[in-house]
């Protein structure tokens, strides 16, 4: 068992919203429903709150009322290895969401998502500055990820090359007779 569980607040529509995401992520699958009574607080045979997983993560959805909405603050980072599998995600989730920059988007329930190739990491965190920048100045053009953008600019040489020279070639000498003729 895991030992910490996020914990979904919708308005009214934990239903849906559960069936919505276990039907896109694989690995996915609804635990548990509980549904209020008579008593309420919410509409008998609503769902009070859904215990599910997606790839194997176990979340809770809970039907709690208007008083809270999502942000972009907490979002969910999926991580996929092809651009087939970030189109499919993404064309899934985005379904009456909304597209934002860098590989996020915001669903129709209002959760932010990130569907982020593995190797993007890699990529940012490369000991090379110039590589990582490229690889961050594409992908702050994007909207959704394109992987193979995304590795281009990771092997791209340098736009401009570097006017340093290498210390295995040392520049020749001129002669004082040369230097004034230049």
């Amino acid at each position: 068992m895991q030992k910490i569980t996020p914990f979904l607040w919708f308005d009214q529509q934990a239903e849906e919203a559960v069936k919505f995401y276990v039907s896109i992520l694989p690995d996915s699958r609804i635990v548990s429903m509980s549904r209020y009574g008579e008593a309420g607080p919410g509409p008998k045979g609503q769902v009070m709150t859904a215990t599910f997983e997606l790839a194997g993560q176990r979340f809770i959805a809970l039907n709690g009322g208007p008083q809270f909405k999502f942000t972009e603050a907490i979002s969910f980072l999926v991580d996929v290895k092809t651009q087939a599998e970030l189109d499919r995600l993404w064309s899934k989730l985005l379904q009456g969401g909304q597209p934002q920059r860098c590989g996020w988007l915001k669903d129709k329930f209002g959760l932010s998502w990130q569907i982020v190739p593995t190797a993007l990491g890699k990529m940012l965190g490369d000991k090379d500055p110039e590589r990582s920048r490229r690889v961050t100045h594409a992908m702050l053009g994007m909207v959704k990820l394109d992987i193979r953008a995304l590795e281009e600019a990771y092997g791209r040489p340098p736009a401009v090359k570097s006017t340093r020279r290498s210390a295995l070639k040392p520049r020749p000498r001129r002669s004082p007779s040369a230097r004034a003729r230049a």
